[in-house]
């Protein structure tokens, strides 16, 4: 790729963290309760991300062979960092396989159970030295291989609004190009006008504030081990039910701060629902326009615009291996759109991800194509 000249990007991507991190980013006070490196039932690698907690395996999160591996050979058990594709934790690697795969650069999201164990803590110096570290070492060793490959976004811790706005700045000043949160940055367990001061903020420096899957450790803080579902709390295999697999759960917290008035207040704030979807989008603004509409006058709503509308300005989302979804895209929102191949995690299509993509645009103007695998991501985060 020529400096500067994006074709294919994707908006989700992953890490996880390689083993020497924790010893190496963490404070030394902390290290008696860093992640520690141990194995799975078969032999595999796995953290143990907490002292006592049952292993989490890394066979789900990463990619091996030499061209990857057919859904049939997805597992949870028996892989070592020493096997897997180096490309889950080093950049230089991750260039190559993107290379092979053809994507010029991606959005790298963390491994949001690592990120929840750090989340879920009552000790507020834990809480923010382990995000701190997995900021770093992203932004200062896997990033670092190609900034221009590689879109850096900051974990948000969740202590209190003043922590938040001053990560949020110095995500900014030290070359991230968005924020993620996993709980709202007051800490509260719910969306309040604390926040406000966070969303200003993030509107003022043009953040992007992501959500990956969803809030999930929102009043959680004093839940320590909430992170993991009871089948792994057991030590047993993750099922189907417990993995997920749900469509349109982020329609929970994308209303919540839509009809909150949020983007009234804050009309420049750019939001990106990430891993959500988007074929069931067009339903959603549906039945949120006919909500609004039929409630607005009796519970007082302050909303200038419909519901919709403020989708339309305010929100990007993410999408996978989706045809359906780009087949309705103008009742999404062309702009609204930005594909992903979720590498390394077991969803990626690695290396086929443009036989994906033809597959899946057939029929599709060529900017508007251009738009949702290249584009919107570009335009956003200010790339070339």
């Amino acid at each position: 790729m020529t400096t500067g000249t994006y074709r294919i990007i994707s908006a989700d991507g992953h890490v996880i963290e390689p083993p020497d991190m924790w010893l190496k980013y963490l404070p030394k006070q902390f290290h008696d309760r860093a992640p520690r490196l141990t194995k799975d039932p078969e032999g595999g690698d796995a953290w143990e991300l907490s002292p006592g907690a049952p292993p989490m395996p890394i066979g789900l999160v990463v990619s091996e062979g030499q061209w990857g591996r057919r859904y049939e050979d997805n597992r949870w058990y028996g892989c070592t960092y020493d096997t897997i594709r180096q490309s889950a934790f080093s950049g230089k690697h991750r260039i190559e396989d993107q290379d092979i795969d053809g994507i010029d650069a991606e959005v790298i999201f963390p491994s949001q159970r690592t990120m929840s164990a750090f989340m879920a803590q009552e000790d507020d110096a834990y809480h923010c030295a382990g995000l701190d570290a997995y900021n770093t070492w992203l932004n200062e060793e896997f990033t670092a291989a190609d900034h221009t490959r590689f879109v850096s976004l900051a974990q948000m811790p969740a202590v209190d609004i003043a922590t938040s706005i001053s990560w949020l700045r110095e995500a900014k000043a030290g070359g991230f190009r968005g924020v993620i949160i996993s709980a709202y940055p007051s800490g509260n367990p719910d969306l309040s006008r604390e926040d406000d001061p966070f969303w200003e903020v993030a509107e003022q420096e043009g953040m992007p504030v992501h959500i990956h899957v969803g809030l999930s450790q929102a009043g959680k803080r004093r839940a320590a081990g909430t992170f993991q579902s009871a089948a792994v709390r057991s030590g047993g295999l993750p099922s189907l039910e417990g993995m997920g697999g749900a469509i349109g759960e982020a329609s929970g917290f994308m209303s919540k701060f839509i009809y909150s008035g949020i983007f009234d207040r804050f009309p420049q704030l750019t939001m990106v629902a990430a891993e959500c979807g988007a074929g069931w989008i067009p339903h959603f603004l549906e039945h949120m326009d006919d909500h609004w509409w039929r409630n607005r006058v009796w519970s007082g709503s302050p909303l200038k615009e419909l519901p919709s509308e403020y989708f339309k300005r305010n929100w990007k989302a993410t999408f996978i291996r989706e045809p359906f979804a780009v087949q309705i895209r103008h009742h999404i929102g062309v702009d609204n759109m930005m594909w992903s191949n979720d590498y390394p995690h077991h969803r990626h299509d690695w290396p086929y991800s443009r036989r994906v993509i033809e597959d899946s645009f057939v029929g599709v103007p060529e900017d508007e194509k251009r738009r949702m695998i290249c584009g919107n991501a570009q335009e956003l985060y200010h790339l070339g």
